[in-house]
């Protein structure tokens, strides 16, 4: 299936202009399905250099065509042989990750003044709702405090890596659902040496983006203390 321009998917968000007069609703769930990388980040960029204080919150779900990131930060080392896969240099923190097709990633754009979440609780909620989610499936994971993301016997089920601008949040989190995890070979995932990957599909038979996009749904909302609503 091709990806889909995120714009096209955007045309009908609602502008600043048109929120300001009314109250500010429940954030807006939007699934773009599998878009390329670099137009949803750009797109994410617009958003929050758009948005003021009253505009929707929105969380994203989709999947990425392969392609490696790298933050801010990040050492080139740690990308050890990427092949015909496209790397993008970006602006979230953290070291190298991978996403590709069956990989769920989702993008919770959220005004922390006005969620009063401080950058720590916001990651810690990211993990918590994945964590909480797979304990339904029966997968006992846990977070670590010095190395973001989700952990299954020592091996990363999810990646979390932000940005703070102007006071809100884009990029998030990337859970491995059915991908092939053999890109993450190519690299230290993470910034760690030897670190490996696990997904969903072999440790609870979940194989579908959009089951799994469906169940964390609920139990991400209750992490950040929010309310459902949708475009």
């Amino acid at each position: 299936m091709p990806a889909q321009t995120v714009d096209a998917v955007m045309a009908d968000a609602p502008s600043a202009a048109a929120t300001s007069a009314r109250s500010v609703p429940a954030p807006v769930i939007r699934r773009l399905g599998l878009v390329d990388y670099e137009p949803t980040w750009r797109a994410m960029q617009r958003f929050t250099d758009e948005r003021d204080q009253e505009t929707p919150d929105e969380i994203w779900f989709l999947e990425h065509p392969p392609v490696f990131t790298l933050g801010m930060n990040a050492s080139r080392a740690h990308l050890l042989a990427p092949g015909n896969i496209p790397v993008v240099q970006i602006d979230r923190g953290g070291q190298v990750t991978y996403h590709g097709p069956g990989q769920l990633v989702v993008y919770p754009l959220i005004d922390l003044r006005r969620a009063r979440l401080g950058v720590r609780d916001f990651v810690t909620a990211l993990e918590r709702s994945v964590i909480d989610y797979v304990a339904g499936l029966g997968v006992q994971a846990e977070c670590r405090r010095n190395a973001p993301g989700v952990y299954v016997n020592d091996r990363k089920l999810a990646s979390v890596g932000v940005r703070v601008r102007r006071g809100a949040t884009y990029h998030g989190l990337a859970l491995n659902v059915s991908l092939d995890l053999e890109p993450f070979t190519r690299i230290n995932p993470c910034g760690y040496q030897g670190l490996e990957m696990t997904r969903l599909a072999d440790l609870a038979g979940v194989t579908s983006v959009e089951t799994a996009a469906a169940a964390l749904e609920p139990h991400l909302l209750r992490a950040l203390g929010l309310q459902r609503s949708r475009a």
